[in-house]
């Protein structure tokens, strides 16, 4: 849709459009520009799980303080409502785990589950750690598991094909509705 010289909106085609038209669709993203501009850096020089505590719940995406261990949304989700739940304590494998933090780390997850199933209906999900880089961990020093719903319908060409994962919520919109359900 455009507006022509007199004013009126009219359909347009997108090969109208400035740029030079392609076979590529494109997924436009600018609240990932922030992640782009900052580049790698700060994720080597700073431990992001032992950060987040020391920042508000909305800037760091906490949904829930625990005793030994928090709850918050993955920067970088594979899904909608995607979960990681840590230890304060800067470990980087389950097994330096006290008793403790495991059974916090335990009870939050399934917590997560039951938050995630009221507030955004998923059919399922996956739930695990990566440990070391050679796992596949992204923050390979800290210890954290994942807790990611998943839809029936979730899966689709994009992250196969285009190498992109449609999201539907921003990420600030689901730390709001999954921490006002924490505690509901």
């Amino acid at each position: 849709m455009t507006t022509d010289d007199a004013g009126e909106a009219r359909l347009v085609a997108a090969s109208d459009l400035p740029g030079v038209p392609d076979e590529f669709q494109r997924l436009w993203t600018p609240h990932r520009m922030a992640y782009i501009q900052a580049g790698p850096e700060p994720l080597r020089e700073t431990c992001p799980f032992c950060a987040a505590p020391g920042m508000s719940d909305s800037d760091a995406l906490i949904v829930h303080r625990g005793v030994t261990s928090f709850v918050l949304l993955n920067l970088f989700p594979y899904n909608s409502g995607h979960i990681l739940v840590c230890p304060y304590r800067h470990i980087s494998t389950y097994d330096e785990a006290t008793p403790e933090e495991v059974a916090e780390i335990g009870a939050l997850t399934q917590r997560a589950m039951h938050v995630l199933r009221a507030v955004s209906r998923c059919d399922g999900f996956n739930i695990g750690m990566n440990q070391g880089t050679v796992a596949g961990a992204g923050v390979a020093d800290h210890l954290h598991q994942h807790v990611v719903p998943r839809w029936a319908a979730d899966a689709n060409f994009f992250p196969i094909i285009a190498k992109t994962k449609a999201l539907p919520q921003l990420l600030g919109e689901v730390r709001r509705t999954v921490a006002e359900a924490w505690d509901a």
